[in-house]
């Protein structure tokens, strides 16, 4: 099946009040794993490549893209290519050329007003190239390792006005918030306001984005859906799986020298927690 878009897909989760899955690649066993958990649960999905993925790549972007494309244009479900987490602008100029139908342009550390230039340069030139785009407003915490922002803490939550004045004055096509849910998470214990959901989803004409889901329990994370989230970010969730079958698989065979031995059983791991996730979001509509 041939790549479809971004754009596209989360397009399709609106209309039906429902919800797109997007996972965070790392490895090409990430990219196999995410697209035949999404073929079992019959569902299209999003695979995401961050700056901190590209980062860890040598910081070669092409490579584990074209991978990802590859991989998707053989997949039995409509998958789409995503660029997550930029905020370097070259980085961003090579999201066409590498394949991508979309990007997260990450100004979100930045005072408003610098967040706004910034973001509005970007989608200028994403829409330029025929790109979707994606922004943060408030403060999601938890990346690269640093702590969780205090819920009351100033810029820790999306303002439902600001949020709009941003929308209209940077042009992006969807809106990562800040509701709760923190990067990086390796338990499942993140509380949503779903009330600043709802608010936000009143007030924006554009899709809402939840990053940090992997610390989302389900019951948390399909009221999200239901009060206005259309697009779910999930990275953590897919490591723990695959950590924890290695984890286990050397355990019990400590002798192993075979990488296709431990990775395949990871591989195996992150593909059932993909399904899962897929058909919980499946079963959510606002």
């Amino acid at each position: 099946m041939p790549l479809v878009t971004t754009g596209e897909l989360v397009a399709a989760a609106a209309a039906a009040h429902s919800a797109v899955a997007a996972f965070n690649v790392v490895t090409l066993e990430h990219v196999e794993a995410v697209v035949a958990g999404a073929e079992s649960a019959d569902a299209p999905v999003v695979l995401q490549v961050s700056e901190n993925a590209v980062k860890f790549r040598l910081g070669r972007l092409h490579p584990l893209a074209r991978a990802a494309a590859a991989v998707a244009e053989r997949a039995a479900v409509p998958v789409g290519l995503h660029l997550d987490h930029v905020q370097s602008d070259d980085l961003l100029r090579q999201a066409a050329d590498a394949g991508f139908s979309s990007v997260m342009y990450d100004a979100a550390r930045l005072p408003y007003a610098e967040n706004l230039a910034a973001t509005r340069a970007a989608a200028d030139w994403a829409h330029a190239q025929g790109l979707w785009i994606e922004a943060e407003l408030g403060q999601v915490g938890g990346k690269n390792g640093a702590p969780p922002l205090d819920a009351h803490a100033p810029g820790a939550r999306t303002d439902p006005a600001e949020a709009r004045a941003f929308v209209a004055d940077s042009g992006v096509d969807a809106l990562a918030v800040a509701v709760g849910s923190t990067h990086a998470m390796t338990t499942r214990t993140a509380s949503l306001d779903h009330d600043l959901i709802k608010r936000l989803a009143a007030a924006l004409d554009v899709p809402l984005v939840l990053h940090g889901s992997s610390g989302v329990p389900d019951d948390e994370l399909t009221a999200a859906v239901t009060g206005g989230i259309t697009k779910v970010n999930i990275g953590t969730a897919l490591n723990i799986a695959l950590t924890g079958a290695v984890r286990e698989y050397l355990d019990a065979h400590p002798q192993a020298v075979d990488a296709r031995k431990h990775l395949g059983v990871g591989r195996e791991a992150m593909a059932r927690e993909v399904a899962r996730t897929v058909r919980l979001l499946g079963r959510a509509t606002s």
